[in-house]
């Protein structure tokens, strides 16, 4: 025990990184406490009582029941977007809940938790991996713009936003350990004895993430490009550890579905793992419309980002491997943004309900109403919140 609490555990970097999560952790907590004065919407209320109808046996989440029927959530009997998982996580906390749906002002808070927790962690794996690339300072400032990015925060209360910010976890951890485990090969050690720690700490995060959003499945060949690229003396190994990840990931998956083998089967056949549309990225609007999220998301963030492109681009010293890979990354889900602008696992629609147009867009195909005067719609917390956490990275060194 002596040798865990050491000063290079917790000393002043882990005090001051400490102290900006409880920060952020009260920024959430005061949206939460205002959303309980909300009536809830009618899809946070299927999405739990369809996870509650799975934790009690009735049916398998995200796949055709009397719930799904009955509510209206589109015409698509399964859930081509999530994963029985997603449903598991958001209704885990409901079972300690009373049944009397009246009680929700003093029991709804609890429906946040997981999302508080994934979003503190989320903030905790940035400020490790970006203090590991690039010093204290580092680590402060990736973590300052994540802890006061509104978009973040935003999505970490549910403050009228889809849970996809386990998502986002699940993602920026796939890609980090996916390039740490890959790093532990330059040891001559066995591949998967030494490593069986970080082959389920990848496999998990490859779970929540394509789990709670089947579109970031593109996480699984840019993890592997990753390791084969850090390792190139020892790619069998990586790949190796890649397939037994991915293996871990799966078996995960299948476990979300309780081991039903027909229903897991015609999940991933319904799923829509991508959506991406050509003409969205020959649009110019399409572009305008994610610089303009992005401002709303984390102002700081888009006015440093061109300083640090620049940097980037005119001094060769900054482009190795560990500032170019977050920000091949942070491009790359960009793109996918761009190129699916009605896609709901994939996109930027944060946008505020006074820019009109914006608005209409992103509420035009959904199949629930929306309150007026919230300054966003529900879609594609993931790959926003994923961006932001990339792009925070970017802007180091």
């Amino acid at each position: 025990m002596g040798r865990f609490f050491t000063r290079e555990r917790f000393g002043r970097p882990q005090v001051v990184a400490g102290t900006l999560l409880l920060i952020f952790l009260a920024q959430c907590a005061w949206l939460v406490n205002r959303s309980r004065l909300v009536k809830p919407e009618a899809h946070e209320i299927f999405r739990i009582h369809e996870g509650l109808g799975q934790w009690r046996g009735e049916w398998i989440a995200s796949t055709p029941s009397a719930a799904r029927t009955q509510q209206s959530v589109g015409d698509e009997p399964y859930d081509s977007h999530h994963s029985a998982l997603w449903y598991l996580i958001a209704s885990a906390p409901s079972l300690l809940w009373p049944r009397n749906t009246a009680n929700y002002p003093y029991w709804g808070w609890l429906a946040h938790a997981p999302y508080l927790i994934f979003g503190v962690l989320l903030g905790a794996s940035l400020w490790y991996v970006a203090r590991r690339l690039y010093g204290n300072v580092g680590g402060y400032i990736a973590l300052m713009l994540y802890c006061f990015s509104p978009g973040i925060v935003r999505s970490s209360a549910l403050w009228f936003a889809e849970p996809e910010i386990g998502a986002t976890w699940g993602a920026f951890g796939a890609i980090f350990t996916a390039i740490a485990v890959a790093h532990t090969l330059y040891a001559p050690r066995e591949v998967v004895l030494w490593n069986w720690r970080r082959i389920l700490l990848l496999g998990l995060s490859l779970a929540l993430a394509v789990g709670s959003q089947f579109s970031l499945v593109v996480v699984l060949p840019v993890t592997l490009a990753f390791m084969l690229y850090v390792v190139p003396g020892r790619r069998t190994a990586a790949a190796v550890i890649w397939a037994a990840a991915v293996g871990i990931g799966t078996l995960i998956l299948f476990a979300s579905y309780f081991f039903h083998a027909g229903a897991f089967w015609q999940g991933m056949r319904h799923a829509s793992f991508l959506g991406i549309s050509g003409s969205a990225l020959l649009t110019p609007l399409s572009y305008k419309r994610v610089v303009a999220q992005l401002g709303q998301s984390s102002p700081a963030l888009v006015l440093a980002l061109p300083f640090a492109l620049a940097i980037w681009a005119g001094w060769r010293r900054a482009r190795y491997f560990g500032n170019t890979a977050p920000l091949l990354m942070a491009v790359l889900l960009l793109l996918f943004a761009v190129g699916t602008p009605h896609y709901p696992g994939l996109g930027f629609q944060l946008s505020r309900a006074d820019t009109k147009i914006w608005s209409q867009r992103a509420f035009g195909d959904c199949s629930w109403p929306m309150p007026d005067g919230i300054f966003g719609s529900w879609r594609g917390r993931g790959v926003r919140c994923e961006c932001e956490a990339y792009a925070s990275l970017s802007l180091m060194k």
